[in-house]
């Protein structure tokens, strides 16, 4: 693979009609500018240019190969305007996988104002309580509810929110049951559960 910088020298010089000029335009001394050339002319074991102090010329071959190489820094320039546009404003496509309680009560109303804020995203939304494989199903996010100390993982973890556990209960309840003193006190409670059914 050639030297990308060295297309570009060569299609400068033959943009600007010689060494000379171009050297003026790229800021940099006449004789680097025809060694650089030279030495590609070298590699690819063929002549471009005439040296002439006369005139000069580009070979038949130089002109096919300029062509190309102007292809190339054409399509070089593009692929460094589309990052540079990802990273001035996020696009694509991402995939999220979200737990059905989380999402209707946390997470619904913070991933609208994050399509608001990023129109060029597409958000793929899976509302699940399966624990997914995230790398091996192809998902870019998962949101999940952990208990501290977390699990050690290869995946990159960042805390969006904490949730604060409260134990409650009717007036009728406890006017039924009385007040409890201690956790004990609720062994014989009825009580309405997250999690697994009991078997």
């Amino acid at each position: 693979m050639r030297d990308l910088n060295d297309l570009y020298y060569f299609v400068q010089v033959v943009d600007h009609l010689g060494f000379a000029p171009a050297a003026r335009a790229l800021g940099m001394q006449k004789s680097k500018l025809s060694r650089r050339i030279a030495a590609l002319e070298e590699q690819l074991g063929t002549r471009l240019i005439q040296r002439s102090s006369r005139k000069f010329s580009v070979t038949e071959i130089g002109q096919a190969y300029y062509q190309h190489c102007l292809a190339m820094l054409v399509e070089a320039e593009a692929a460094q305007a589309l990052i540079d546009g990802a990273r001035s404003e996020p696009c694509g496509t991402i995939r999220v996988a979200c737990a059905p309680g989380l999402l209707s009560y946390q997470m619904s109303g913070l991933i609208v104002r994050f399509m608001a804020l990023y129109p060029e995203l597409e958000v793929q939304l899976h509302s699940t309580s399966r624990r997914v494989d995230v790398i091996g199903e192809g998902f870019d996010l998962a949101i999940r509810v952990r208990e501290p100390p977390l699990e050690q993982t290869d995946l990159v973890m960042r805390k969006l929110d904490e949730s604060v556990h409260r134990l409650v209960a009717s007036p009728d309840l406890i006017a039924r049951m009385g007040t409890p003193t201690g956790p004990a006190d609720l062994a014989g409670w009825p009580s309405l559960d997250f999690g697994p059914a009991h078997r």
